[in-house]
């Protein structure tokens, strides 16, 4: 690729490299009360509140997971009392087969808690990975900001904030300025 070519191309966004905790974290709040909307922190561990900072909403991973175990314990409870006693309708293989043990009723709920317990748990676990997954756009297998060197430090002790070129409020000279007067020490231009 020409040198030439790389610069007609639209940039990804900018990114600036900070030194501590403290001072990521500020230029998170002033990014967030400036209107900034795509843009992330890349830090080596998690950072107490920077989801505040940041002005993230609650994320949705909850709501699947709370559906997941829903479905799981309907799904477990259906599944046994059909099989137990529920099943009434003489339809070839779904008819049900009545278990009558020491005189207990069909439909005690009792003797279905260990499996209603455990498919609610499976059928939520599923929905939390694969719910973050998709929520994160994973996996992914690029990022323009893997190929700069410098971010790469983000898994050793540097701490980053990279604005896209996509967010409405971004501009160029404006947006380094920003940057450079939150206490970014390196501020640099990733291309797409």
């Amino acid at each position: 690729m020409s040198e030439q070519s790389v610069q007609q191309q639209e940039p990804y966004g900018l990114m600036g490299e900070y030194s501590d905790v403290t001072s990521v974290y500020r230029a998170a709040e002033q990014f967030r009360d400036a209107g900034y909307t795509m843009w992330d922190v890349g830090c080596p561990f998690p950072i107490h509140n920077l989801d505040e900072a940041m002005g993230l909403k609650q994320s949705k991973v909850a709501w699947i997971m709370g559906t997941g175990a829903a479905v799981g314990v309907a799904l477990a409870l259906f599944m046994q009392m059909w099989t137990a006693g529920g099943g009434t309708l003489d339809i070839g293989w779904l008819s049900g087969y009545r278990v009558n043990v020491a005189s207990k009723p069909l439909l005690a709920w009792e003797q279905f808690l260990p499996v209603t317990f455990e498919l609610g748990v499976l059928i939520s676990s599923f929905g939390a990975i694969f719910g973050m997954l998709m929520i994160n756009r994973l996996p992914m297998w690029y990022h323009p900001l893997m190929k700069k060197e410098r971010y790469l430090r983000v898994g050793d002790d540097k701490f980053f904030i990279s604005i896209e070129a996509k967010d409405p409020k971004f501009n160029d000279a404006k947006t380094r300025q920003l940057l450079e007067s939150t206490g970014a020490a390196h501020v640099e231009v990733v291309e797409a």
